[in-house]
């Protein structure tokens, strides 16, 4: 792999100060000497004249965060990155390749997730070039290359997790965005190192279900999460019969059998359970006959 090193080009303002002079010494004397008609003083002020023009094309400008990749007839010289007016050999083919972040938003894409179920996602990427020379000789566009292998990482991702769960420590699209961060970024990084980009930042910009499955799988989603809310209930309401015949127990202050015991219990769990309010039932009579 072809890695990145610096050249450091001439400052530009010094080689100014003196083609510029010699420049116009050059045209003056190739005046003179076309008035004097002196063929000798022509020939020098005319070569002169044509070396000093070819010298300044050797002049480029380099811009803050931006590289300028420098080639000899094909052989790599190295890259200049000193802002400002620079100066290097005429011959030298100057690229200019930017450094500065820049971002995009993906193409809503159409995957499975996990479970098999369809889904459209789409995410935005914030990334920038770190090694000119990657950029420029590894790959044939870096541009098109950072969309096409961000999207096919984006892709892959989708299909390694769930759209939603209730499940305890399992990992979803929807319910754990700094995670599918996370695993995006390096996803991409993973296959962009070689086209000498840096991933700064990605985060998914658009996540639902397919049109053709959208409410059928709220219907599901809604019903999950009701069986959900209902085990918390129970979990909850359990804890609190067990608090409450404890502490009955405790105080003394009333001794339960059996039967009485598991009649409290029940009406209890009615009650916590319950999704209405419970009417109450005043019981004037005995359990016993």
């Amino acid at each position: 792999m072809i890695k990145e090193r610096e050249l450091r080009a001439l400052s530009g303002w010094p080689v100014v100060a003196v083609l510029v002079p010699v420049l116009i010494a050059s045209v003056v004397y190739l005046i003179r000497s076309a008035v004097i008609q002196s063929a000798s003083m022509a020939i020098l002020s005319g070569t002169v004249l044509v070396l000093d023009v070819f010298l300044l094309c050797g002049f480029f400008m380099v811009n803050p965060n931006e590289g300028r990749v420098l080639q000899l007839f094909g052989d790599y010289i190295g890259t200049a990155r000193v802002p400002g007016l620079r100066w290097a050999n005429p011959l030298y083919s100057k690229k200019r390749v930017s450094q500065r972040v820049r971002n995009f938003e993906s193409s809503r894409l159409k995957v499975n997730d996990t479970d098999g179920n369809p889904i459209e996602i789409a995410a935005v990427i914030v990334w920038r070039v770190v090694d000119t020379a990657e950029a420029v000789f590894e790959v044939d566009s870096y541009e098109n290359y950072v969309h096409v292998q961000s999207e096919a990482a984006l892709r892959n991702m989708a299909t390694s997790y769930p759209y939603d769960t209730h499940e305890e420590g399992r990992l979803s699209l929807r319910g754990n965005t700094l995670e599918i961060a996370t695993h995006l970024k390096r996803e991409i990084q993973d296959r962009l190192t070689r086209a000498g980009v840096e991933i700064v930042e990605s985060r998914i910009s658009h996540l639902a279900y397919a049109p053709e499955i959208a409410s059928a799988m709220l219907q599901r989603q809604q019903a999950g999460a009701i069986i959900a809310a209902r085990a918390k209930i129970v979990e909850g309401a359990v804890g609190m019969v067990e608090m409450a015949l404890a502490r009955l127990a405790a105080d003394k202050v009333i001794e339960l059998d059996d039967e009485r015991r598991a009649a409290m219990v029940s009406n209890l769990m009615v009650v916590l359970c319950s999704h209405q309010a419970p009417q109450p039932v005043l019981n004037t009579g005995t359990m016993y006959p």
